[in-house]
């Protein structure tokens, strides 16, 4: 695959579509879950030799949150990350109990 055939591909993986997913309905109430993307990549160039191309792509997603709407209003959502939440009041109860430990 040329790297001129990548850039539509990269294009349609980077869209609104993977950071705002299909709305979900019941009873009246609207969901829309909403992930943070970060992505990026290409290359491709010549060296004073043959013409080189290469290309890559990285994508990072994690969920955002959802937009609720129910009844005319609509509200945002936080998404959670209970486990990132755990690993850091590990982390601080673990350098809490070393500057405890050296007094």
């Amino acid at each position: 695959m040329k790297l001129g055939q990548w850039v539509p591909a990269a294009r349609e993986l980077l869209s609104a579509r993977l950071v705002y997913g299909e709305p979900v309905e019941q009873d009246g109430t609207v969901v829309i879950p909403a992930a943070a993307v970060f992505g990026g990549g290409g290359g491709g160039g010549a060296d004073g030799g043959p013409l080189r191309e290469g290309a890559g792509l990285g994508v990072l997603a994690r969920p955002a949150g959802a937009f609720v709407i129910r009844d005319g209003s609509v509200t945002w959502v936080p998404a959670v990350d209970v486990t990132r939440l755990g690993l850091a009041a590990a982390v601080t109860v673990v350098a809490l109990a070393r500057i405890l430990g050296r007094r």
